[in-house]
């Protein structure tokens, strides 16, 4: 194990404290005070906490941490950063959902220089996908700790000749096999306007399409009206009832309690679905690539969760310091072996790399890794509001509405939009 001396020098501390953002006021406790993490629930999260022993005893500083919802924590944020508190130190955010708002905003610290300045970090080992996404203008801003991709859940004993390959397969399957009077739903899938979005881009880019094509929006494209069509479609005919209101939430207990023969979503919630305390069909259940379109498999790659610097913290020197041991290529390894999927190619060339995953898992992982695209929502400032743009032909489609009048209607306002969003995206 790496001694205390040794980690505090390569850490680079005092990297940070001339970076001309000084903290405000005294609610962060000092430099000396205790490092103060504000994390997700989630996998990496329950991961990393029993991890932490061991950086406090490399850096000789208590650790707090603060778990949320993915939702509390961007009010969170927007409530403490807003008033430049000091009192959060290491940022658990999402790239594709925060980054280019919060960069534009001055609440994340530069990290340019430490992640490229230090050769035992090896920066260029992280994915270059997972690179892009905490890269804004050129500067780094956070390090990706999580990836995922979506992968078809499916029951075994209901397709034993295997799971279906292309999108067509899978909706005729799930057509046959759906028997609402039976209690099964052909396919459980996110209809939820703003939240589906990231699952159906998958479904888009499968189709050949892009929300944005040229700088102008792409969403009344043939490809993306056939895209929400198909998806849309899916959902109203072999999806369950209501589907236009869930999300993951929602859908997982469908699959999970025997009620749905197939799903798509992401590999990194897995154990939701079979988990042997919650799941009814854990031992029945099956793992896949992401079915082929139109313009063959294109599912989403992305890294979906990150960790950042609070621009205003006091303590940023030993912020970056659990930042560096966190993402550092051993500690990567560690959780992958423990079945956090990471953003270091290292850690996925590792022969015992998936073996917390089931065989089938890790298949589907390294398929989705190879073909993936490295967003699953539009590139832009207020992503929330785009999401709300893009998904409603998708909605549409869902309920049985004209889908291309959506989509074209949709397409006006969203390059309104992006017209706007040009304007806010200089940091």
């Amino acid at each position: 194990m790496i001694q205390r001396r040794e980690f505090l020098r390569v850490a680079g501390l005092g990297a940070l404290a001339g970076a001309g953002l000084a903290g405000c006021g005294s609610a962060g406790d000092g430099p000396d005070g205790d490092l103060r993490l504000v994390l997700c629930n989630h996998v990496w999260t329950s991961a990393i906490r029993e991890r932490i022993p061991e950086f406090e005893q490399l850096s000789g500083r208590r650790v707090v941490v603060s778990t949320m919802t993915a939702d509390q924590l961007s009010s969170t944020y927007n409530v403490k950063l807003n008033a430049s508190a000091p009192d959060v130190d290491v940022m658990m955010y999402r790239p594709l959902q925060e980054q280019l708002l919060f960069a534009r905003n001055g609440w994340l610290a530069d990290l340019t220089d430490l992640v490229s300045g230090d050769a035992g970090y090896d920066w260029s080992d992280v994915q270059e996908g997972a690179r892009e996404r905490v890269t804004t203008e050129g500067r780094v801003f956070g390090v990706p700790i999580v990836t995922e991709r979506p992968t078809l859940y499916y029951r075994r004993d209901l397709v034993p000749d295997g799971p279906p390959a292309t999108l067509e397969e899978l909706h005729d399957t799930a057509m046959r096999l759906h028997d609402p009077a039976g209690g099964m739903t052909g396919f459980a899938g996110r209809g939820q306007r703003n939240f589906a979005v990231t699952m159906f881009s998958s479904y888009l880019y499968s189709f050949g399409g892009d929300f944005v094509a040229d700088g102008r929006s792409g969403i009344a494209a043939p490809e993306a009206i056939a895209a929400y069509s198909y998806y849309g479609g899916l959902l109203r005919e072999a999806g369950p009832l209501g589907v236009s209101n869930m999300s993951l939430e929602q859908i997982t207990p469908i699959f999970a309690q025997g009620r749905a023969a197939f799903a798509i979503d992401a590999d990194s919630v897995y154990l939701n679905f079979v988990d042997p305390d919650t799941s009814l069909v854990g031992d029945r259940t099956g793992f896949a690539p992401f079915p082929a379109g139109p313009a063959g498999s294109r599912p989403f790659n992305i890294a979906s969760w990150g960790l950042a610097v609070n621009a205003f913290s006091e303590r940023r020197d030993a912020a970056w310091e659990f930042l560096r041991w966190a993402t550092s290529p051993d500690t990567v390894l560690a959780l992958q072996r423990a079945g956090v999927p990471g953003a270091r190619d290292s850690a996925w060339q590792d022969p015992d790399a998936g073996a917390a995953f089931p065989p089938d898992l890790a298949a589907s992982m390294v398929a989705g890794s190879a073909t993936g695209v490295p967003r699953d929502r539009p590139d832009v400032v207020q992503v929330g509001r785009a999401r709300d743009i893009v998904g409603r032909p998708m909605v549409a489609a869902i309920v049985g509405e004209d889908v291309e009048a959506a989509a074209r209607d949709a397409s006006e306002e969203f390059d309104e939009f992006l017209v706007r969003d040009a304007r806010q995206r200089r940091i």
